[in-house]
């Protein structure tokens, strides 16, 4: 690695920027961003495109351009400015500036140092010009790849096929990238998906043998009926817990303790089902709005309604708790 790659990517870093951010914000491609970090300009498709995609990065990661291409000068090969633009490459000489022009003789010291600027700052210009009006996202890339293309002028064939081949390169490179991450998100999906299947599976086990443990013991017995109301008795078990499911149409349900604390009062919708813990109640009133195709369960198993929900739609239940290590 170059001193230059690694003061780009100590700035990258530091401000929390990823190759992959990189590439969005430059639109050039992530292993031309790794091989500028790294020295590695072989990678490059022409040799114009070292100081382009280094002065791009340079601009999205906010250093000063001028000042990175002073400081480092030894780490850019000295060959990368051939295939610049002539007028951005070759300056007139001192020799070639006529001698009336004694009085601004020093101006011309900056001379080189103004048209590198200016001739960049064109090339910018055309660049973002050019992508304001690409619609398609894989247009734009394409486009800031190519766009040096405008202001360099090939001097033989060979070049221009070194360029083509540049550019199917690029397009292989974004379908593999776009391949591969697809490919990682499926897999972090599946990761997921089984996860969540082996966790809702355990828990499944561990509340089945929890019933399976009670079912022997436990006791649900009706102790009277009223009107629409009736009371049962819930013992014979350290835990009380009751599901209430509506399975054919939606129905206003009221559940609170033996207080009048209200667990849930509002409309339970066909097919959802509510589970309430009331291990630390000693009775619970259910109300139900519209008994028919209303399921009720006690520690996981199935109890029936008071009444025939054809006759009796609205029915409230009432269940009193004692646990058995109270018995």
């Amino acid at each position: 690695m170059t001193e230059l790659g690694q003061r780009l990517r100590q700035e990258r870093e530091s401000k929390g920027l990823s190759l992959e951010d990189l590439q969005k914000l430059t639109k050039i491609q992530k292993r031309y961003l790794l091989g500028i970090e790294e020295g590695n300009y072989e990678v490059m498709p022409g040799k114009f495109y070292v100081r382009a995609f280094i002065k791009q990065y340079c601009e999205a990661i906010g250093l000063d351009t001028d000042a990175i291409f002073e400081e480092y000068k030894s780490d850019i090969p000295s060959t990368q400015t051939e295939d610049m633009p002539q007028q951005l490459s070759r300056v007139r000489s001192r020799k070639e500036i006529p001698q009336h022009t004694k009085g601004v003789s020093k101006a011309y010291d900056y001379l080189p140092t103004v048209l590198v600027v200016a001739g960049v700052v064109v090339v910018g210009i055309i660049i973002w010009v050019i992508a304001q009006n690409i619609v398609s996202d894989k247009n734009k890339e394409q486009a800031n790849q190519e766009a040096p293309n405008s202001e360099v002028q090939q001097s033989n064939t060979q070049e221009e096929t070194n360029e083509t081949t540049a550019k199917n390169d690029n397009s292989k490179s974004e379908d593999e990238q776009s391949a591969a991450d697809k490919k990682e998100k499926e897999k972090a999906e599946k990761e997921k998906a089984a996860k969540e299947k082996a966790e809702k599976e355990k828990a499944e086990k561990e509340k089945a043998e929890k019933e399976k443990k009670d079912s022997g013991k436990q006791e649900y017995k009706e102790v009277q009926k009223t009107g629409r109301s009736a009371t049962y008795a819930l013992s014979g078990t350290d835990a009380f817990n009751l599901e209430v499911t509506s399975t054919q149409a939606d129905t206003w349900l009221d559940v609170k303790n033996g207080k009048g604390n209200a667990f849930f009062s509002s409309i339970l919708k066909k097919g959802e089902t509510k589970e309430f813990d009331l291990t630390k109640e000693t009775e619970a009133r259910v109300n139900i709005g519209y008994s028919p195709g209303v399921e009720l369960k006690v520690n996981g198993k199935a109890v029936d309604l008071p009444f025939d929900s054809s006759k009796q739609v609205r029915q409230v239940v009432t269940i009193q708790y004692q646990p058995a290590e109270a018995q």
